[in-house]
C-alpha cells in the first residue's frame, strides 16, 4: 500500500509499510510460532487469515484540532493538526463522511480543544462503519455546554450524511491520555449500529468495543464457531465477551451459552441481539469474568470456554482457576502472544492443539492469534 502521509513523515503509524505484504504477515506468524513453541510441541498451524491492505478499518477515532472555522480531523503532531481524512486505511464510505462531520462542528461553534493551553471543547470525532454502510458518530467533549448546539444543527448533518444512524456526545472533562469518558449523551432516536457479521446482526451501542477489521472479526468468529461445533459442548462460557461475538455464533444447537462482560453497554447491546433472534438459552452478565468463573459452584462449570481478554491477557488467577477446572476445551483468542504465552504456561493441562494468526492490523507488527486448547 502506498501513502502519501507516510512518505512525507506526516503519518508514521503503519511501522510495517514499507515491507511487502506478504513479509508482513510472515513475520508475524513466525513471532507467535516461536513465543508458542516451548508451550505448543507438535500444534497444528491453519493457514493465516489475510487482510485488504486498504480500506479495512471500519472505525476512525480523529483527534480535532484547527480552529472552529477551519477543524482539522486526523492525528495530532509536534508541529499541529495533521489532516488524515483521506488516510488509505480508511474506506471511501468512512473517507466521505469527514467532510459533512467537519462541517457539523463549524455549525455547532465546537472549539477544538487545544491541548497545550488546555482550551476548548471538542477533542474527538470517533465514527464507525457497519458492513452495510450505516455510520455512528460520537464527538468527544470537555463539557455538556455545547451539546445544545450540537443538538440544534443535528437535523442538518443528518441530511447531509443519510446512513448516519446514532449519534452521541461523550463527556470527557479531564485532561489526560485517554479517548473518551464515562458520560454518553445520545442524541438520536437510534440507540445501536446495526454490524451484520456473518449473518448476524450485533448490536452496537456507543460505548461497546467492536474489532477495528470487519472482515477479519467475521473470520475471527467462523473460526471460534468450526472449534466449538467440532468440541460439541453442551455448555459454553464467552468471558470478555464484548457484544457477544463470540458467544452469538457457538449459541442454538440446545447449547447453553453464557457471556461475560464488565461493560454495561456491551452486555445490553448482546443481550438484544440475543433477543431478536430467540436466543432463549443463551444469556449475558455484567460482571469481572474472572469473578465470575470464581463465584460458580464446581456443578456449573461448563464444557468449553471461549476467553478473549485485552491485551494483559487472562492473567494468572483465571489461567489457574482454568488449569484446576473440569472444562474439556477453551478457545483462546488473543490480541498479545507475549500475554496469550504468559498464560498458556499456567495451564499445562490443556494442551493447545491448533492455532491461527489473524492479521487484524495490517502494517504494523499487531495481530490477532486463536488458539483451540484441550485437556490432556
Amino acid at each position: 500500500m502506498q501513502c502519501h502521509h507516510y512518505d512525507a513523515w506526516r503519518c508514521r503509524s503503519c511501522t510495517l509499510l514499507e515491507q511487502p505484504y506478504p513479509a508482513q504477515l510472515a513475520g508475524k506468524q513466525r513471532h507467535c510460532a516461536d513465543l508458542l513453541a516451548p508451550l505448543a510441541p507438535g500444534m497444528r498451524w491453519l493457514d493465516p487469515v489475510t487482510s485488504p491492505e486498504s480500506g479495512f478499518r471500519n472505525k476512525a477515532k480523529m483527534v480535532v484540532t484547527g480552529t472552529v472555522e477551519e477543524p482539522v480531523l486526523g492525528i495530532l503532531a509536534e508541529g499541529g493538526g495533521v489532516d488524515l481524512t483521506d488516510c488509505p486505511l480508511y474506506p471511501a464510505a468512512l473517507q466521505d463522511a469527514f467532510g459533512p462531520l467537519a462541517e457539523a462542528v463549524t455549525r455547532a461553534r465546537l472549539v477544538p480543544y487545544d491541548v497545550r493551553a488546555r482550551r476548548g471543547e471538542l477533542k474527538y470525532v470517533l465514527v464507525t462503519l457497519s458492513p452495510d454502510g450505516d455510520l455512528m458518530a460520537r464527538f468527544v467533549l470537555r463539557s455538556t455546554e455545547s451539546v445544545p448546539r450540537l443538538r440544534k444543527h443535528l437535523p442538518a448533518l443528518l441530511d447531509a450524511l443519510p446512513r448516519l444512524r446514532v449519534v452521541s456526545a461523550n463527556i470527557h472533562p479531564e485532561h489526560k491520555a485517554v479517548v473518551e469518558g464515562e458520560t454518553e449523551l445520545l442524541l438520536t432516536g437510534t440507540e445501536t449500529l446495526r454490524m451484520t457479521v456473518n449473518g448476524i446482526v450485533l448490536h452496537l451501542r456507543p460505548q461497546s468495543f467492536f474489532q477495528t477489521n470487519t472482515d477479519v472479526a467475521a473470520a475471527l468468529y467462523r473460526q471460534g464457531r468450526d472449534w466449538v461445533d467440532a468440541a460439541a459442548p453442551s455448555s459454553v462460557w464467552d468471558l470478555y465477551c464484548g457484544v457477544g461475538g463470540f458467544a452469538l455464533h457457538v449459541a442454538g444447537a440446545g447449547r447453553d451459552v453464557v457471556g461475560v462482560e464488565t461493560s454495561v453497554e456491551a452486555v445490553a447491546s448482546a443481550r438484544l441481539t440475543a433477543r431478536d433472534a430467540g436466543l432463549d438459552r443463551t444469556t449475558f452478565r455484567a460482571e469481572d469474568a474472572t469473578a465470575f468463573a470464581l463465584a460458580q459452584p464446581e456443578a456449573a462449570q461448563p464444557d468449553l470456554v471461549v476467553v478473549n481478554p485485552p491485551r494483559r491477557g487472562v492473567g494468572p488467577t483465571l489461567s489457574t482457576w482454568l488449569e484446576e477446572s473440569d472444562v474439556r476445551h477453551v478457545v483462546y483468542s488473543s490480541c498479545n502472544a507475549t500475554s496469550l504465552a504468559c498464560d498458556l504456561a499456567l495451564m499445562p493441562s490443556l494442551r493447545p492443539v491448533e492455532a491461527r494468526v489473524l492479521d487484524m492490523f495490517p502494517h504494523t507488527a499487531h495481530y490477532e492469534v486463536a488458539v483451540l486448547l484441550e485437556r490432556g
